[in-house]
């Protein structure tokens, strides 16, 4: 029997599936995380630059290099591991080391990255952060680290995966330029579970820096905003006015129109790309299953009261700008329709002049049409009567008799020759 053909994808998007394993990690260890993103159209970035990138650091350790095109990278480099990510918008590093400092958090621990190596990077800094994994010890001394690591006021604490762990984080940069998390692990956790704790709150940390780009771009574009409603409710409003002005409230209209539509579409990728990364926050601190510990607010909580408002702005600005563009589209339609119905009200007077006029040359040309007739028939006559006058007088008919004859005649001949050319050039 002949085999069956396979889908030219069909191993290709079975092996995506299993192609970002998770890292096993022993306690007690750290992670080194740099998120990097081109400040301007990185979507469209080039991404071999990116590659060139990876494989310079892999060279400098003599590790092997992915395949070509690959978007993922999982691999030793010296006396560490390196998982390199290309995603969308922004690539990252994470370098998991054994052991930790004797200082926790030492911004010393970011030298694995190469000082040189960094300053080469195709594009700018997104986030970075240092990760510390202690074993699980006592809620009292947990406490006691993490208020000692950590800002009170915006820390968040929870245990996750069923009490596996205890994480906690500030989200704010310390003097070194890093985001800090520390993470305690119960003793007998599996070595993957750890790997996918820390890859967790990694991406919870980019993928929140990443929504707050979209924040960023709400307030850059917040007076602009306003000055475009301003004009729009003013011009709106004009169009009560004088019907003389509606072509340029019109004009008016439809520039605040492509205003509006020019900033939509600068800030629709920015906005739908904002949605997608809010989820993924969410998405990602669901399945760790948080539980509260000591009484502390938990990551869910630190993110409604800090980060959903910000995100809440974000699509409040997004629905403004669409009614916005839809108030200016139905504006215009309308302004529209009444520049229309008033041009073809112009349309019909004129051509009501222009009938007017019409009936006027009509009536002129009769007139001198009839006028004509009589001035040919003046002359006519004339001829006429020198013409048949000796034969008159031969007849011995008068001059008079004559002219009575030879009039009638003549007019009527005069008029049925005007008559025919008039029904020719008809």
């Amino acid at each position: 029997m002949a085999a069956l053909e396979d889908h030219p994808l069909r191993y290709t998007l079975a092996n995506e599936l299993h192609a970002r394993p998770f890292p096993a990690l022993k306690v007690p260890c750290h992670a080194v995380y740099l998120a990097i993103k081109q400040p301007n159209n990185a979507a469209s970035r080039d991404r071999e630059a990116d590659r060139g990138h990876l494989l310079e650091l892999l060279d400098r350790f003599g590790a092997p290099h992915p395949q070509p095109g690959a978007t993922h990278y999982f691999g030793e480099i010296g006396r560490h591991k390196l998982k390199w990510e290309s995603h969308t918008e922004f690539v990252t590093y994470t370098i998991f080391v054994d052991g930790i400092a004797a200082t926790p958090f030492d911004p010393a621990s970011f030298d694995v990255f190469p000082a040189d190596w960094l300053a080469k990077a195709p594009g700018t800094r997104m986030t970075s952060a240092l990760l510390r994994v202690e074993p699980q010890i006592s809620s009292e001394d947990t406490i006691s680290k993490i208020e000692e690591w950590f800002v009170p006021e915006s820390l968040a604490v929870s245990q996750v995966l069923d009490a596996s762990a205890v994480m906690a984080g500030d989200f704010r940069i310390d003097s070194a330029g890093h985001i800090r998390f520390a993470i305690f692990m119960a003793d007998g956790v599996e070595e993957r579970r750890i790997g996918r704790v820390l890859q967790r709150v990694m991406e919870i940390e980019t993928y929140k820096t990443m929504s707050m780009l979209g924040f960023a771009r709400v307030r850059e574009i917040g007076v602009q905003l306003g000055e475009l409603d301003t004009k729009l409710t003013a011009t709106v409003g004009s169009m009560k006015g004088d019907t003389a002005q509606a072509e340029d409230t019109l004009s008016a209209l439809l520039e605040v129109s492509a205003d509006l539509e020019k900033l939509v579409a600068e800030s629709s990728f920015r906005f739908g790309a904002t949605g997608a990364y809010e989820a993924l926050v969410n998405q990602r601190i669901e399945v760790l299953r948080e539980e509260r510990f000591v009484g502390r607010q938990i990551f869910a909580e630190f993110m409604m009261r800090r980060f959903d408002p910000a995100m809440r702005t974000v699509k409040a600005t997004e629905q403004r700008m669409a009614q916005m563009a839809q108030r200016a589209t139905r504006a215009a339609e309308l302004l529209r329709t009444r520049v229309d119905v008033e041009r073809q009200i112009q349309n019909q007077k004129l051509l009501e002049s222009m009938d007017k006029r019409a009936d006027l040359q009509l009536r002129l040309q009769k007139t001198v049409e009839g006028l004509s007739v009589v001035a040919i028939s003046y002359y006519a006559v004339n001829l006429a009567i020198y013409m048949l006058g000796p034969l008159a007088d031969t007849a011995d008919v008068s001059k008079v008799v004559l002219t009575a004859v030879v009039t009638p005649l003549v007019v009527l001949g005069v008029w049925g020759l005007v008559r025919r050319i008039r029904q020719s050039m008809e």
